[in-house]
């Protein structure tokens, strides 16, 4: 969920990290008033309320940093996405639950400018599921903190590319696969379409982060366990890296293309790098 409403990992000599929890502190001005403490990864911040468990937060975290730094070397992969991430004060923010976060009046404790001046991505302690898959379920961890890393990292570091508006090669892409260019939701997508989102709420630009959210994800193997196709199919037709690479070259290009770095391992919340140099 992508709000309009980053991680420094500390490497011990042996060149592991522990990611710790660290009290909010003072800046942004306000916040810990709502969320009492704190993971950074890289310096982009994942905060967390009072009553979020501890193990959630810490895997919120751990994906992150798997995403940013997919081989591990300690480094992130595309420095061009970490600058992005942080001129747009990237962040996640955790709830315990989605009821929970609606009976917070987050206005009460942060000022209107100041939490919009950022961009922020809500993940709820109910919807983070490690391990997810092996019990049917899907772990949202891989959707919100990828819609964080595309919307306010990739589609900044290289606006023609992966620009959230029409006319860049992603939006071109997701044309394509929608079956035409449309500003605003149809009332029902071409019979050609394989990715049919009908939520009316989620504009253009939601769209390209929701598209580009299927393509990774799928390539790298998420939406790929028993029954998941079954869930997804009203939405997104391609979910394995097979079949994004044959009903979607346009998107499958993109992800494999070096020069933009995009992670080629799922991460499994178990984020430990091995100091290497680069």
């Amino acid at each position: 969920m992508l709000l309009s409403f980053m991680l420094h990992a500390p490497l011990t000599a042996m060149g592991q990290t522990s990611l710790p929890i660290r009290p909010t502190g003072k800046e942004p001005e306000g916040f810990a008033r709502v969320f009492s403490r704190k993971v950074e990864v890289f310096d982009i911040p994942v905060f967390a309320t009072h009553d979020t468990p501890d193990n959630k937060l810490l895997h919120a975290a751990n994906v992150l940093a798997q995403y940013l730094d997919n081989d591990a070397d300690g480094i992130p992969d595309n420095k061009l996405v970490l600058k992005a991430l942080k001129e747009q004060r990237g962040a996640i923010v955790m709830f315990a639950s989605e009821r929970a976060a609606m009976r917070i009046d987050i206005h009460r404790h942060i000022s209107e400018q100041d939490w919009d001046r950022m961009t922020l991505v809500a993940l709820f302690g109910g919807e983070t599921r490690p391990g997810g898959s092996s019990e049917g379920l899907f772990d949202a961890t891989y959707e919100e903190v990828l819609h964080l890393i595309t919307s306010a990292g990739y589609a900044h570091a290289y606006p023609r590319v992966f620009g959230e508006k029409s006319g860049t090669q992603i939006a071109k892409a997701m044309d394509k696969a929608r079956g035409g260019h449309f500003k605003k939701v149809p009332r029902a997508y071409p019979k050609k379409a394989w990715y049919t989102y009908y939520d009316r709420t989620c504009d253009y630009r939601c769209q390209i982060t929701e598209y580009i959210y299927w393509g990774i994800t799928s390539v790298l193997g998420a939406q790929d366990f028993t029954n998941r196709l079954q869930e997804i199919s009203e939405e997104w037709r391609l979910n394995t890296a097979a079949k994004v690479k044959q009903g979607d070259p346009d998107l499958y290009a993109l992800i494999k293309d070096p020069t933009y770095s995009f992670p080629t391992k799922l991460p499994n919340g178990n984020y430990s790098p091995q100091m290497q140099s680069k």
